[in-house]
């Protein structure tokens, strides 16, 4: 069975860059067993209902503006699954969730950033999907459990966004880390590891400094998915942290 993944993608530029998140990224995925196919929630993407990309092929979502000018001739070449799209839709239609199939959007980076360090090569099917922010954590969290049963098959699911991301406090030339970021990452750590989901469902009001870390939640709510899909066995593992530009944070979670 296939892990679930919460992986955060950073800035975009990430992709250019050789560090020590970019090489753990390559090497982590060199290490998984290949996943037939790959669902992938992105921050970059929200809609009312779910949203389930069904195209066949994806053509290049550039959605920043102001970066340098390789980072739009980037291209990176994912094929869709329609079929794959169709069993999504009808395992949230088994637990009630009414969610819709897109065959126009492209790839955004949210996305496409990640897989380009994971799977350079573009070989392994993509379903890409939306977030709604407007659900509660709970909510957020029963839709990546509705996928749960995919993993079996060799589906690796992944939520990409950031559990730290406020772009207004970023500071781009920053070095050390913001105490109010580690503060707030600090208690999500905790509560993830122990899989405390009463907390973490709350940590708009719980959490240390989340409305600093969080002001929108489109970011964060890809852990609570990636988090969902592995609901039966609940075991989490920290695969990586670091923070960019003072508090931007680059971490990434197993479930499984």
């Amino acid at each position: 069975m296939m892990p679930s993944l919460f992986i955060a993608h950073g800035a975009p530029t990430l992709v250019l860059e050789d560090n020590t998140y970019t090489r753990f990224l390559k090497e982590y995925a060199r290490n998984l067993p290949k996943p037939k196919a790959i669902i992938l929630f992105t921050a970059h993407w929200e809609s009312p209902v779910p949203l389930i990309s069904g195209v066949q092929q994806y053509d290049m979502i550039y959605d920043f503006y102001g970066f340098p000018d390789e980072m739009y001739r980037m291209v990176y070449s994912a094929k869709g699954d329609p079929n794959l799209a169709i069993k999504i839709q009808e395992a949230f239609s088994n637990q009630g969730i009414n969610s819709q199939i897109d065959v126009s959007r492209g790839i955004d980076h949210g996305a496409w950033v990640v897989l380009q360090l994971l799977y350079p090569q573009a070989d392994i099917p993509v379903v890409v999907l939306s977030v709604n922010p407007a659900l509660s954590p709970g909510e957020q969290y029963n839709l990546g459990k509705a996928l749960s049963k995919l993993r079996e098959e060799d589906i690796l699911i992944i939520g990409s966004g950031g559990t730290v991301h406020n772009l207004r406090a970023v500071n781009w030339r920053g070095t050390s880390v913001d105490n109010w970021a580690m503060e707030f990452e600090d208690w999500i750590k905790d509560h993830v590891e122990k899989w405390d989901l009463p907390p973490l469902f709350d940590y708009e009001k719980k959490a240390p400094f989340a409305a600093q870390a969080v002001p929108r939640n489109e970011h964060f709510i890809p852990l609570l998915l990636a988090m969902g899909a592995a609901d039966s066995s609940r075991h989490a593992t920290l695969l990586y942290r670091e923070f960019q530009f003072g508090n931007l944070s680059l971490t990434c979670w197993k479930f499984d």
